[in-house]
């Protein structure tokens, strides 16, 4: 029966395209709205205010090294991503911008968006483009701006900016991941 389903929901999806991005809950309209950054919980990630509502915000094509996870230890360069996003944008009114290809929430509740300053700068690219942040694809989801922040990535990278310098992170700056084996955490790195 469930495989019946799937066969069925693949075929509508195929048809009716609509369809499909109904059945997956993927944000299929562009959402571009005014916030203000009232706290910066880490590089990527901050609460704002929309019209006198409180929202958690998780940037969207980023991830910069941990510092507020419980299950994991501060990793290298996330104290520096933290500081910057909390210089930049903390206290600053900014356009939170959704992505039509994204889901609207992650699993945490958290809103995922784009951050533009008043400027109009990208700031998700402007953390990767500096070197606080790495790209991030998220169970391999397209975004509207993944070939720029792979672009800046690779920039950054060539160039040794921030966590890419020889002095930060003993020059190694690839992402940590950790995993619970008989109780004990090993940290692996991917190269």
């Amino acid at each position: 029966m469930l495989k019946k389903n799937l066969l069925l929901a693949l075929l509508l999806c195929l048809m009716i395209p609509r369809y499909c991005s109904a059945f997956f809950k993927k944000n299929t309209t562009l959402v571009r709205e005014k916030a203000v950054v009232y706290y910066v919980t880490d590089g990527d990630t901050v609460k704002v205010k929309i019209n006198d509502e409180n929202f958690i915000v998780r940037l969207i094509g980023i991830d910069t090294p941990e510092t507020k996870d419980p299950r994991k230890a501060v990793q290298c360069f996330g104290q520096e991503a933290s500081a910057y996003t909390k210089k930049i944008l903390l206290n600053q009114n900014i356009i939170l911008e959704s992505d039509s290809v994204s889901q609207n929430k992650d699993k945490y509740g958290r809103l995922l968006r784009y951050v533009f300053l008043s400027n109009g700068t990208n700031f998700n690219h402007q953390l990767i483009a500096v070197g606080y942040a790495y790209e991030y694809t998220y169970q391999s989801q397209l975004y509207r701006y993944r070939d720029d922040f792979k672009q800046a990535q690779k920039n950054a990278r060539e160039n040794k900016l921030g966590l890419w310098s020889d002095s930060a992170c003993a020059g190694v700056a690839t992402p940590v991941i950790n995993k619970l084996v008989n109780k004990k955490w090993l940290w692996y790195r991917i190269f």
